[in-house]
């Protein structure tokens, strides 16, 4: 089963309007001080993140020298991506059955391509928000990531499996693993997902770890997207890590 925002992956260079309501893939609109959000002040006053924090839900992240950190659950590794990736990526993002359900739905090769590009050029030279490659016993599995976004003026989650691991409960796994690092990490109270509201087995997951169904948005094509929102509660708060 592949969960992921129906939201767009926004690494494209130009805004456009699609599917009745603006979707900005300007990157400009996306940068964000995550770096400052998750770093602490030092005995020496200067900003640092801690080297190592063991969250809750058994996720644990290992900060890196840029903004992205690598996170550990039971059974997924979620890591920069690096060159080496892009067969992998663009076989995923190929896969209609996968690319159906994030942004504006399926692209080119040629685009996805470009994409897995601009991930090196525009995200990670630019500390612009967290994108992870997902492995599996060391193989590229899926795609990740956590960003601002204007269709709920919050944080998004956006993520996708290989459809070979549907049904193993991965889905969830994932979702957690992010979430708890925009709790933990980027000090959030509350995280958004956005999902067509024919994506029956995305909607299931994302309910069963306290996501809420907030609004509806009308898309162009007459087709309902469902905005979510887990929210941080207000007993655990204080326990998190500042």
């Amino acid at each position: 089963m592949a969960s992921q925002s129906s939201g767009l992956f926004p690494i494209a260079e130009a805004a456009h309007h699609a599917k009745g309501r603006q979707k900005v893939h300007g990157l400009a609109r996306y940068v964000s001080h995550v770096w400052e959000a998750a770093a602490i002040v030092g005995d020496d006053g200067g900003w640092r993140l801690p080297r190592k924090v063991v969250c809750r839900r058994g996720v644990a992240w290992v900060a890196s020298p840029l903004v992205t950190s690598t996170l550990r659950t039971e059974r997924l590794l979620l890591e920069r991506y690096v060159p080496e990736d892009e067969e992998s990526f663009v076989a995923l993002f190929q896969d209609t059955r996968v690319s159906r359900w994030l942004g504006d739905g399926p692209s080119t090769e040629a685009d996805d391509r470009a994409l897995f590009g601009r991930i090196f050029t525009k995200v990670y030279a630019e500390d612009l928000f967290d994108v992870w490659a997902v492995r599996r016993d060391g193989r590229l599995v899926g795609h990740a990531e956590i960003k601002p976004t204007d269709v709920v003026e919050g944080y998004e989650i956006v993520y996708a499996l290989s459809p070979e691991l549907w049904g193993l409960g991965l889905g969830l796994e994932l979702a957690e693993a992010i979430i708890t690092y925009g709790f933990d990490t980027l000090g959030l109270t509350e995280v958004h997902a956005t999902v067509a509201v024919s994506n029956k087995p995305s909607l299931a997951v994302l309910d069963k770890i306290g996501f809420e169904h907030v609004r509806d948005i009308t898309e162009g094509d007459g087709s309902t997207t469902r905005v979510l929102t887990h929210c941080l509660a207000a007993t655990d708060r204080t326990a998190r890590p500042r």
